[in-house]
């Protein structure tokens, strides 16, 4: 003991500056795993503030989400309130980018998207005052005030509409705009539906334009949700039902051919435009399966009238939706085998502003046909900007069908007759068929007869009637002394040289 005590005297100080080095080890360790854990805090919060960030925008595009945006409307509403101004939010619907998906790829469509919100976050300085809804929908807010829509319309048209370069492509696009304006179109929480609603009533009217939300759109949202719904029981209920409308030979005036026109009978609301529940199946997705269909049952109408000595073509609209669909054309052929129908007696009506297009897809499509020996008819010709000379010599129809709104006006108008005069001097050249559709009396008869045409249609020889009524005007039982059907009329016709 004495022994110990006397080792601790001769060294307490190296001991003590041991407990002493050992005390500052373990006080800087200690201050090390604080800082440690403070830093780690720190990467922590910072981690979490970056995924809470990415969490609000769209991966795709960087620009943030609709609860980021409804957070900062909310400031600007209540900005707006204090100083008595007032708040626009403009809703974007880009025109037609489905098709651009389907022709394109997704890449091309991805960079699309890409673009235009680099355009429009820049001209906003970039403030999340942008956001992309998903799809192809954006949402913005500024402080424009009612008098300045159609300007801020003419601006946002501008940024969308200028040339898109994607993947060596250059392509143009449309854009449908609602706006709703705070206060006068609703409180807060109702602004980006309003003018999405707003958007939407575009969208129904051709697109590329703008308007402004009403509260009848409510009222119209409604019912769009309502015959939407009995729209897709339609098929299955057997609501949907053909008519055909007879084409006339222009010289004989014997009918030739029939045109197969959808109908839908609704059992509440009666008789329903194609007008209103065609463009309503292209924007959701049913126009494919009703398409199909429509093919299948004039198919097998044409395969009983047959076997009735009724001989004619039969003639089917086709959407731009079934065209730019990959296994379209061997749907159609399948339906034409199972009901014994020789391609060249099927006439697939395909509208100018469709066939114009000029993708991949409507262009393999009309070889597809082509190659079938399908007659392909190019509808509505002359509404629009006309396909040039070489883009129908490319796509190779049999036939072009002039649009009824020039027919309408031939009589007096000489700038029409010029228009037709120049269509069948083109289809000509092509040794293309030309029809008339809409003709409503004995002087644009006359008119197109003179001119050149084919075979006509319209009410002066006879509306659109139900299979039994057409079989029985074929026995000579029809609703005109002056029309009739003679077999010997029918005479294939072939697609359009390729030069």
């Amino acid at each position: 003991m004495d022994e110990l005590r006397q080792y601790l005297s001769e060294n307490a100080v190296a001991l003590f500056g041991l407990v002493s080095g050992l005390l500052s080890i373990a006080v800087l360790l200690g201050l090390r795993e604080w800082q440690g854990r403070r830093r780690l805090r720190s990467r922590l919060a910072e981690a979490h503030s970056e995924l809470s960030d990415l969490r609000q925008r769209d991966s795709l595009t960087g620009l943030v989400l609709r609860e980021a945006l409804e957070q900062e409307l909310a400031r600007a509403v209540a900005a707006a309130d204090a100083n008595g101004r007032q708040v626009c939010v403009a809703y974007l619907g880009i025109d037609g980018f489905r098709a651009i998906n389907d022709a394109y790829g997704l890449r091309v469509g991805d960079a699309i998207l890409r673009e235009i919100a680099s355009r429009l976050s820049g001209w906003l300085a970039d403030r999340p005052h942008v956001a992309r809804l998903g799809g192809d929908e954006f949402v913005l807010f500024c402080d424009t005030g009612s008098d300045g829509l159609d300007a801020l319309a003419g601006r946002l048209q501008a940024l969308v509409g200028a040339p898109l370069q994607a993947e060596a492509l250059n392509l143009r696009v449309g854009t449908s705009i609602g706006f709703a304006v705070y206060p006068d179109d609703g409180a807060r929480p109702r602004l980006v539906a309003h003018a999405g609603l707003a958007m939407r009533s575009v969208k129904h009217t051709g697109g590329n334009g703008h308007a402004r939300f009403d509260p009848a759109m409510n009222v119209d949202h409604r019912e769009h949700s309502e015959l939407l719904q009995d729209l897709r029981q339609a098929l299955t209920l057997g609501q949907l039902q053909l008519v055909y409308q007879p084409k006339i030979d222009a010289r004989s005036l014997q009918v030739t051919a029939a045109e197969a026109l959808l109908r839908w009978q609704h059992p509440r609301r009666g008789v329903v435009s194609p007008e209103v529940f065609v463009p309503l199946a292209e924007r959701h997705g049913l126009v494919r399966a009703i398409g199909a269909w429509v093919i299948e049952e004039a198919c097998r109408q044409a395969a009983e009238w047959r076997e009735a000595g009724l001989r004619m073509r039969i003639a089917v609209n086709i959407s731009g939706h079934q065209l730019r669909s990959e296994d379209f054309v061997d749907q159609l052929l399948d339906s034409l085998r199972r009901h014994g129908m020789p391609p060249h007696r099927l006439t697939c009506e395909i509208t100018e502003n469709v066939a114009i297009e000029d993708t991949p897809a409507t262009r393999s499509a009309f070889e597809r046909m082509r190659q079938a020996g399908l007659h392909v008819s190019i509808d509505d010709f002359g509404a629009g900007t006309s396909a040039s000379l070489a883009h129908i010599r490319r796509l190779g129809p049999a036939e072009l069908k002039i649009d009824a709104g020039l027919v309408k006006d031939i009589e007096h108008s000489e700038p029409a007759r010029a228009i037709v005069r120049a269509i069948v001097q083109m289809a000509r050249s092509l040794q293309l068929h030309v029809v008339a559709e809409g003709v409503e009396s004995e002087a644009q008869r006359d008119v197109l007869v003179a001119l050149g045409c084919d075979e006509l249609q319209g009410y002066l020889f006879a509306r659109p009637m139900p299979a039994n009524v057409l079989a029985l005007w074929a026995s000579g039982d029809g609703p005109a002394a002056d029309s009739d059907f003679r077999p010997s009329l029918f005479d294939p016709t072939a697609p359009a040289p390729l030069r």
